[in-house]
This record gives structure tokens, sequence and C-alpha cells, in this order.
């Protein structure tokens, strides 16, 4: 279709080439498929079980040979915390203490949720200074009754006008309560990274937030460093970025057509974490440590996830001795069939790459690529993506992180799949961003264009069409080449709801 003069300014305004646009209008035009799983990954089928023994010697070979490296732990952590506390939204918005009494209310709407956590009211980290504001706002709330004194205190907690909880991001809400201070999940993935991350005590964490919380986050690290560097003796550089405005997509019509709001204006929307790897390609570092905000736990449960991430990142580092090895070799044209079987095997046992016909030119090509080992749990039932074998076009099936979303639920054979599969996808991630000559890769060329999905928003109450690529770790790492870890599920602690901070890894003994 053709662009007219002003919607061009506004793309390049918003960092967009008419290039950029038509190449969206044509993924819109054509469609995404749905991604062709073939099997879920499972162990001795693309994922690895690490023996205690072989553990210890992993960690023995991360600390022997990371000192010299520059590492980063990369933190997404743009979200805001509404969902934590979305069935205290909906009390706020059902419950009139005027009209119906409080346990009225909890028996007729059979609300575990909120049953549980007015209950643990006072285990929580932030209950002290919630019930402090609320005095403060409430002069007379120590004479309310049990609705009206529950509902002033989470209104209060969430309001804007209290302590604002509704708007804050994740990262920044209370999660710990230790006896002489609390804790957010941003301090404690400072505290965290101590343990795996320090080189000559020093310690480098790159947080992904929006733009309009940098103030918060900038606010609560200058209250809690003098704390952590206390504790740890480590001196900590803290950088932040924000997704980038050029990453975003153009919304369309149901035709395919650009979608223009009431001022005729192109509308665009943030495309969604597997943007990020923009940020993660401007960091200057030879091993990542990727893990979500809301995944921490208390101080006393650190030692046995710093042990496993220990374990993934000295199984990254021998990945990459072994592969920078065959690669200095392959250049010295040492390509003899036995050294070609040995790379051949390799690839396949330890990066699940199993082509039959291989040049040492293409094995070259293979092997010169980024490297990550990603840790995978157990499934029990939590929702998320998780390994599975795809069919790519003619090649053989490759081990990939899917997404539920990218996975046709109205296919049986599919579904099948999805339900045999043994582990998910926590967001435990070790990468190696730089080559066998100490050069960055280009992360950008290692992207699957069409690994999106395209979804139905509504903007000024129309339909829109949106295309989004949903994960950091699926489609914009598709062809990297991945190694997959078993991981124990104590390792995976996320807070979806408010009430995940009542589980035993939240609470410090």
């Amino acid at each position: 279709m053709s662009l007219s003069k002003t919607d061009i300014e506004q793309f390049r305004k918003h960092g967009l080439t008419p290039e950029n646009i038509h190449q969206q209008l044509k993924i819109f035009s054509e469609g995404i498929p749905f991604v062709k799983i073939v099997k879920a990954g499972s162990i001795g089928n693309g994922i690895e079980s690490i023996s205690e023994v072989d553990q210890n010697r992993l960690v023995e070979f991360y600390e022997l040979n990371n000192q010299k490296k520059e590492i980063i732990k990369f933190v997404p952590a743009s979200g805001v915390a509404t969902r934590m506390f979305q069935f205290l939204f909906m009390f706020l918005n059902e419950f009139n203490p005027n009209e119906t009494s409080f346990e009225n209310y909890i028996n007729k709407k059979e609300n575990k949720l909120l049953e549980t956590f007015i209950k643990s009211l006072k285990d929580f980290a932030f209950f002290s200074s919630v019930q402090k504001k609320t005095k403060e706002l409430y002069p007379d709330f120590e004479k309310a009754s049990e609705g009206a004194g529950t509902y002033l205190l989470i209104k209060t907690m969430l309001d804007d006008k209290g302590l604002n909880f509704r708007n804050l991001p994740k990262g920044l809400i209370p999660f710990h309560k230790y006896e002489t201070h609390t804790t957010t999940a941003f301090e404690e993935h400072l505290y965290e990274s101590v343990y795996y991350a320090s080189v000559n005590n020093n310690v480098k964490l790159h947080f992904t937030i929006a733009k309009k919380h940098l103030p918060f986050f900038e606010k609560e690290l200058d209250v809690i460093k003098n704390r952590v560097l206390k504790k740890t003796k480590t001196k900590f550089h803290v950088s932040y970025s924000y997704q980038k405005k050029e990453t975003d997509t153009i919304a369309v019509n149901s035709d395919n057509t650009v979608f223009k709001n009431a001022k005729n204006e192109c509308v665009f929307r943030p495309s969604g974490h597997g943007a990020l790897i923009e940020n993660l390609n401007d960091l200057d570092a030879d091993i990542v440590f990727i893990k979500n905000i809301d995944n921490v736990v208390a101080e006393n449960y650190v030692d046995e996830v710093a042990h496993h991430k220990k374990v993934l990142g000295g199984k990254l580092l021998w990945i990459q001795k072994k592969v920078f090895s065959y690669l200095v070799m392959l250049d010295k044209k040492d390509t003899s069939p036995e050294k070609i079987y040995e790379i051949k095997t390799f690839l396949r046992d330890e990066l699940n790459i199993r082509e039959s016909i291989m040049t040492a030119a293409s094995i070259k090509n293979i092997l010169n690529r980024p490297i990550r080992v990603c840790g995978v749990v157990k499934n029990t039932g939590a929702p998320g993506g998780g390994p599975f074998w795809v069919q790519n076009n003619n090649s053989l099936p490759t081990l990939q992180i899917v997404e539920m979303s990218q996975i046709d639920s109205n296919n049986s054979d599919h579904q099948t799949i999805v339900n045999s599969a043994t582990h998910f996808n926590p967001v435990d991630l070790v990468c190696g961003l730089k080559n066998y000559k100490g050069k960055k890769f280009d992360l950008l060329k290692f992207v699957d264009p069409k690994s999106g999905i395209i979804t139905t928003k509504s903007h000024d109450e129309k339909l829109l069409k949106a295309l989004e690529f949903p994960g950091l770790w699926n489609g914009s790492m598709a062809y990297w080449n991945s190694a997959f870890v078993e991981v124990p599920l104590n390792t995976f602690n996320p807070v979806k709801t408010v009430n995940d901070l009542l589980h035993e890894a939240h609470r410090p003994s």
C-alpha cells in the first residue's frame, strides 16, 4: 500500500523507516503460521540432567574461569505490579462496607485468594507501612468495623493517594520482611548477583525498565546501596535502559491497512519482550545472566539458587571452550574425517544440532553463533512456554523455547505434545555474547523475524491488529546455539499474585 508523506514523517519521528513499515505490513498480510512442534524436549532428548558430582565440577570450572570475564546480570523489569493485586481490585470494586458485612461478602464470593490474603496480612513485608499510612489518611481507622478496616487498608495500599502499589513497578514492591528492614525484588537481585556475577568484588547489573519508572529505581538504589555494600563488601554498577521506540510495531485494520486514530495519526504499539534483544545487543559483556524481576528468594535460600546459576555458567564456559577450539581448528584447515566426526557428535550431544550433511564451511557457520544455556524446570502446571522440537521448513527439527501463544490450540496433535511436556521455561539463562576472537556478535542477525504473533487489540473503542514478539528467549534467540539443563523447582519462585509472597522461599528465617 502507498504511504503518505505525513505517514512517512511520523514513522521517521518514531525511529522507523518506510522499509520497516512495509516489512511489518507484509507480515500482517501474509500472516504468521503457528510453530510446528513435533515433540517436547525431555531428559535424554534435548534436556540434560546433571549429576551432583558433575554439578560441582562445573561450579569449580566456572569459578576458575570467570574472573577475567565481563559479567552482567540482565533483568527485564518494566512490568507494573497491577496484576499481582487483581483480586484486591475486584474486592475494592465490589465491596461496600455500608451495605453488607465483610463475613457475608466472603461467604458469598468464596474468594480463596482474598481469604488467604486477609488471614496472612501481618505476614507481608509491606503490612507495617500500609497500616501506618492508613492511620495517617483515616484517623478513625482503628474504630472501623472489620470490613471497613480491611477495605481502607487495601485502598491505601493500592491507591495513588496512599502507597500507590497499583502504579509501582513490580521490582519496587516490598517482598521480604527481615528483623530490621524489608527488601524489594530489586534489592534481592543485587544481593543474589554477588554470589555468581561478582568479579574482583564488583558486580554489574542492567535493568530494562519503563522510562517513567527511572526516578523510582534511582531513589530505591540511593536508599539501599549502603546497606547492600556493607553486607556484601561489593561495589554495584547498576545501569538501566528502556524498550526502544523504534522497536514498536504499526497497528493495522482488519484489512491490513494502516490504522489511524481520531487525529488521523498512525498508531504504534510496544512489540513485547522480544524487542529487548536490542537492549541486550547494546551490552558489552562476555557472560550475561538473564532472570525475570519477580523471581527472587529470601537471603537464606540464595546459596541454592546461586549454586545452580554457577552450574549453568560453568556449562556455558565449557561449551564455549570446546566451540572456540573447534573454530580455531577449522581456521587452520584441520578438517580430517575424524575431527569432523568429533565436531558433529559434539553438536548433536551438546547443542541438539542434528544436521545429517555438514561440510567444514557449514560447521563453522553453525559453531560461530551466540551460545545460551537455558535452565528448565520440571512441569508443575505453571503457565508459560517450554522446550519443544520444532520443524523448520525442510530441515531437521531444532530444539527451541516456544510460548503457548505460538502453538495452535485447535490442533489436537500439537495439544497432545503440549500435554506431554515434562519441563517449562522459568527464564533462567546464561548467555555468551562474544565469538572465538573476542568480538561481540551482532545479536540482531540471529533473530527469526517471523516468530511473533498477531493479536487483536482495541484503541479508542475500535478494534485493531497488533504485531507482537512475545519473548526475548523465543524468536529473538531462534538462531543461537542452545543447551538445556534441568534445574530444581526451588530455583523458580516468581510472584504472580501477592499471595505468592507467602511461600517459604519468600520468608526469611
